[in-house]
């Protein structure tokens, strides 16, 4: 017999509490997402305490502008929504089928997985919780390994505010995640990076579990033609610079390089370093600017500089008085001019305080930029001229953007978050969430007025008449 408190006895806990209660009304659904809501609210404080303590230092005010009011206001929006989405949707029904009626259901998919990535763990645990609870859905929520503090709280304060056959949390290395991917989910949501998402997909497949990949990549920050020296060109350059530094770049839709019209390059680094200034006077000492998360991440993140230096790329210091601290893990942000494609920096998902800046001769050359590469997470276009803005929502494909500011588009509650390719498949948040956990159940109701039996065996006359017509 398994431990009580197994992987594999969780699973089969909310696995039998759904198969037994596979569709709870609305009120119930409510109750766990206030739950949820109340979690979060009142404990605010010790949640921001425990990031904070998992990445050495995380700006306070970080998390609860990132973490924790997105994930009330999901919450909020879809406890909102909720009885709207629950009912059942009318469609069409042809011609030939009426008065039949056709309608669309939705029903809970059962037993979901989660997995949380340790950059926001407490956002992007809450997140996908909210639309399978929504959804009516029991959910089992593997934690990561890298922020244990923050695993080992939520775990504590999702059994005292949820039935362990509601929700249930896990803690664990990556053994225990490989046997979490392994489980016979309805659904499986992963968030994390694409090489893991891989791994994830491959171990689901055993069970046909389908699975939402929330991934990563390069998300371009495009800077358009004709900005030099205008307010809109400082604007572009603030909100770029402000989007890298947020969780110092450990963010997955953070501007992953930045595309500007050659000969911009100077005045781009002149106004990036007037901005941290700004952000952080004392970025040495800022309680503002977060730590990078482990000395794994740190020493990757250090390696891609020296790298790049050693190929002659030009490290530019975005705080000239701050130093690098490896003790601390306090990376201050770094631009790199001339960093060659074949740079792992400009290979691979940065997740850190680095931003190279690539020069452009028009916009054509832009657009073939980003198309040449994998498909990004999130694209972000600062422009005044419409018609250039219309040029790359239409020429370019990506999980999201924003335009004229970075960031914010994943904050929109009805807007779906996903990626596309290597960056992701499949989305939530809002309605878009509360469908992917979702079984879509296809109803046709027929009416005892139908001539349907009028198309049966044998075939006569009356068939080759009716089939012509239905066939012209």
């Amino acid at each position: 017999m398994p431990h009580p408190d197994s992987l594999a006895s969780r699973f089969a806990r909310l696995q039998g509490a759904a198969r037994s209660d596979p569709n709870p009304d609305r009120a119930v659904r409510d109750r766990r997402l206030q739950s949820l809501d109340r979690l979060l609210l009142d404990n605010e404080k010790a949640l921001a305490d425990a990031v904070r303590g998992d990445f050495g230092h995380r700006s306070l005010a970080e998390t609860r502008m990132l973490e924790l009011f997105p994930a009330h206001e999901a919450i909020r929006h879809t406890r909102r929504h909720l009885r709207r989405w629950m009912r059942p949707q009318a469609r069409s029904v042809s011609l030939w089928f009426q008065p039949g009626r056709a309608e669309l259901h939705y029903q809970p998919l059962g037993a979901v997985g989660v997995i949380v990535p340790w950059n926001y763990p407490i956002f992007l645990a809450a997140a996908p919780l909210a639309g399978a609870l929504a959804a009516g859905n029991r959910a089992l929520v593997k934690m990561s390994e890298v922020t244990p503090a923050t695993a080992s709280l939520l775990a504590e304060l999702v059994g005292r505010y949820f039935a362990d056959d509601e929700v249930s949390v896990v803690e664990g290395d990556t053994s225990v995640a490989q046997e979490f991917s392994r489980l016979p989910f309805d659904h499986l949501l992963f968030t994390g990076s694409t090489a893991v998402g891989r791994h994830v997909m491959r171990a689901a497949a055993d069970n046909l579990t389908p699975v939402t990949l929330e991934l990563g990549g390069k998300s371009p920050a495009i800077i358009g033609p004709g900005s030099a020296a205008s307010a809109h060109f400082a604007h572009a350059v603030e909100r770029i610079v402000v989007g890298k530094c947020l969780n110092a770049g450990q963010t997955c839709i953070a501007p992953d390089y930045v595309l500007l019209s050659a000969g911009l390059e100077q005045a781009f680094i002149d106004r990036a370093r007037t901005v941290v200034a700004n952000c952080y006077p004392e970025i040495d000492k800022s309680a503002d600017y977060s730590t990078i998360i482990d000395q794994r991440q740190y020493a990757r993140l250090c390696a891609y500089v020296d790298e790049a230096r050693m190929a002659g790329a030009k490290v530019v210091d975005l705080a000239p008085a701050a130093v690098a601290d490896p003790v601390r893990r306090h990376l201050p942000p770094l631009a790199l001019l001339e960093a060659g494609d074949d740079l792992r920096v400009m290979r691979e998902e940065i997740f850190g305080p680095l931003l190279p800046v690539l020069p452009y001769r028009d916009l054509d050359e832009a657009i073939r930029y980003v198309n040449q590469r994998p498909r990004p997470l999130a694209l972000y276009y600062f422009d005044s001229e419409r018609r250039h803005i219309e040029r790359v929502l239409n020429e370019t494909v990506s999980g999201g953007v924003t335009i004229n500011d970075t960031i914010l588009h994943i904050a929109q509650d009805d807007l779906p978050f996903g990626g596309v390719g290597p960056s992701g498949m499949g989305c939530y948040h809002g309605f878009a969430g509360f469908e992917t956990f979702s079984v879509r159940k296809a109803v046709f109701r027929q009416s005892r007025l139908s001539g349907i039996g009028l198309f049966k065996p044998p075939y006569g006359a009356l068939f080759e008449r009716l089939t012509r017509i239905m066939l012209r």
